[in-house]
């Protein structure tokens, strides 16, 4: 099993908080030698056109967490994740959108609709993932991990649509940006570029 590693702030303001997450390790458990399966990794998720599969799909990678939303005033950042995405896939840099419709029911669409919306409307060809709650009772096991489970710095319930988390190819959580940070920010590139694998 992996070693707990005490995170220690470097970096924090109201809308970014950054830490580091010492020493990068492994993945050390396989599922069928396809996938790691400890800690994050063993996580399941769906994407968007149903696709079931674990977090540790993604492992060895750099990972930036978004919760989305189409109907909301943050809505247009999905230009800049796609930038984002186009300009570090190649090296390393997955971003995962989770829709989510519990701020004011900006999201109210099925996973069809959503999906739709985002390729017509902002060419979205990152991983767009099934529609999870963020918040309360019914959170997702990923968000309960990032909001209550990772350093205390990054750690607390999402306040709106568009908070992204960063976690390093190893799958420890190191950033968490608000919903007011673009995408291209340059705490958020610093950042991307300080784990890229």
């Amino acid at each position: 099993m992996s070693a707990l590693v005490a995170l220690v702030l470097v970096s924090c303001s109201q809308s970014a908080v950054i830490v580091d997450g010492g020493p990068l390790g492994a993945p050390v458990t396989d599922i069928g030698g396809q996938f790691p399966s400890d800690g994050i990794w063993g996580i399941a998720v769906t994407t968007i056109s149903g696709r079931s599969t674990i977090m540790g799909e993604f492992a060895g990678k750099a990972i930036m967490v978004i919760n989305t939303a189409s109907e909301c005033g943050y809505t247009p950042q999905f230009d800049g994740l796609q930038r984002l995405h186009e300009r570090y896939k190649e090296r390393g840099l997955v971003l995962l959108g989770f829709p989510c419709n519990q701020f004011l029911g900006q999201d109210p669409g099925s996973d069809k609709d959503i999906a739709d919306f985002c390729t017509a409307n902002f060419g979205v060809s990152f991983q767009m993932m099934s529609k999870i709650e963020v918040n309360g009772a019914g959170r997702h096991a990923l968000y309960s991990l990032l909001t209550e489970q990772s350093a205390e710095e990054l750690s607390g319930d999402i306040g709106w649509n568009f908070e992204k988390f960063l976690i390093r190819p190893d799958g420890v959580p190191v950033a968490r940006f608000l919903s007011t940070v673009e995408p291209e920010d340059a705490r958020i590139i610093s950042a991307i570029e300080a784990i890229l694998p």
